[in-house]
């Protein structure tokens, strides 16, 4: 009987879909019309409305948390949300790399299967799969054991700098969590992991002197920082999932004085806690060579990696079911960058690359494909309609946002 109920409800979400597919593409053509670059906050105002007007339409109740040099953020819940419920959350960006005036150059096309434009894949896509799938399952008439709390943030594209407080503290009640950022290769797969990002800077601090009258009455930060540089490459290490990039250097002042001054700026990406910790403690860990130089490390790990866990692992086979259902192979997969599914995976079970299928994030050639929007929308809303996962107990939303 279960068996039946879940195969007719995948159908029914599907049909729904497939239905109101011109009108996702609709929603999608106005969201990239909207162009809203992150750092011009005051662009962000067309877009959320939009996404506001839609949001009410399907009996979401909207609060606007405004945040300095942003365009500030949405969260968004039912408007007969029963109380007692455990919540999942939903998390989407609406800001773009792309700089306004950017459609003048790169316009939204449709050409067969594929939809090209600025922001269709990074993730604007994802945002219309997330409101179609609620509508989806509004439409065929499903009641949700799980609430869903949704929230869409502004400065993601910056590192989330702003908004990340307002993700932990709503993750950190919830009983899992969608990111809908795009998904992972052409053939889609869903992100069950995401290496963590360090952000770190290396300062040398020597002694100058004249280079021709007077050389070995200086200490040269350029020469240790070259040392520097090669210890920090020593600690990649490939097959464990752990980069180590010095991406830029500076240093001196003119070719004939002895640097007094050096500088490097290291981005780390790690697979694991443990691997972050040993990589940070390696960095503090360092001390110059140079005679007269003093090295200082500053900085830290600003995302930690999302990794799997017993219950992520139960979401990721609930997602491997629905696709069964639906007819449609599902893949897994890691990625390197980061996103805010790092932030909410540290509180809640996450499944991460629910949003568009395609290509060219943050490039020209950006597309997503319309089918495949159909698709996940139709997966994302029968994770939404599963039970809670059993071992996370219930939480009340945040009194921030109640």
């Amino acid at each position: 009987m279960e068996a039946s109920l879940q195969s007719g409800r995948a159908r029914a979400v599907r049909a729904y879909l497939q239905h109101h597919r011109d009108q996702m593409l609709a929603v999608l053509e106005a969201l990239v019309r909207a162009e809203s670059p992150t750092d011009v906050p005051e662009a962000q105002a067309e877009v959320q409305a939009k996404l506001s007007r839609l949001l009410r339409t399907l009996g979401y109740q909207l609060t606007y948390c405004p945040a300095q040099e942003t365009g500030g953020h949405l969260y968004a819940r039912p408007n007969d949300r029963p109380r007692g419920r455990p919540v999942q959350l939903l998390v989407g960006h609406c800001d773009t790399v792309w700089p306004l005036g950017t459609l003048q150059e790169m316009p939204f096309e449709v050409e067969d299967n594929v939809v090209r434009g600025p922001g269709v894949f990074d993730m604007k896509g994802g945002l219309v799969q997330m409101l179609f799938a609620l509508a989806a399952l509004r439409g065929v008439g499903v009641e949700l054991s799980v609430v869903p709390l949704l929230f869409i943030n502004s400065d993601e594209e910056q590192g989330s700098p702003t908004s990340r407080r307002h993700l932990r503290r709503l993750a950190g009640c919830a009983n899992r969590a969608f990111v809908l950022e795009p998904a992972l290769g052409l053939d889609g797969k869903l992100k069950t992991a995401r290496k963590g990002g360090g952000r770190f800077i290396v300062r040398i601090e020597g002694q100058s002197a004249h280079a021709g009258l007077d050389p070995e009455g200086g200490s040269s930060a350029i020469l240790e920082l070259s040392h520097v540089v090669q210890r920090l490459h020593e600690l990649n290490d490939p097959e464990a999932g752990i980069s180590v990039n010095v991406g830029t250097i500076g240093g001196g002042t003119h070719p004939n004085v002895v640097a007094k001054t050096g500088r490097a700026e290291v981005d780390v990406r790690v697979a694991t806690r443990e691997q972050a910790r040993e990589i940070e403690r390696a960095l503090r860990d360092l001390e110059p060579t140079t005679p007269g130089t003093v090295l200082t490390v500053e900085g830290s790990f600003g995302r930690m990696p999302m990794e799997p866990t017993p219950a992520s692992r139960r979401l990721w086979d609930r997602a491997q079911h629905a696709a069964d259902l639906l007819g449609v192979t599902l893949e897994e997969g890691r990625s390197g960058g980061v996103s805010d599914a790092n932030t909410v995976s540290q509180y809640a079970p996450t499944l991460d690359g629910l949003g568009a299928v395609g290509d060219g994030a943050h490039a020209e050639h950006e597309f997503c494909y319309l089918d495949k929007m159909v698709e996940r929308s139709a997966l994302l809303a029968l994770l939404l309609a599963g039970p809670p996962l059993p071992e996370d107990a219930a939480h009340s939303v945040p009194s921030a946002f109640s």
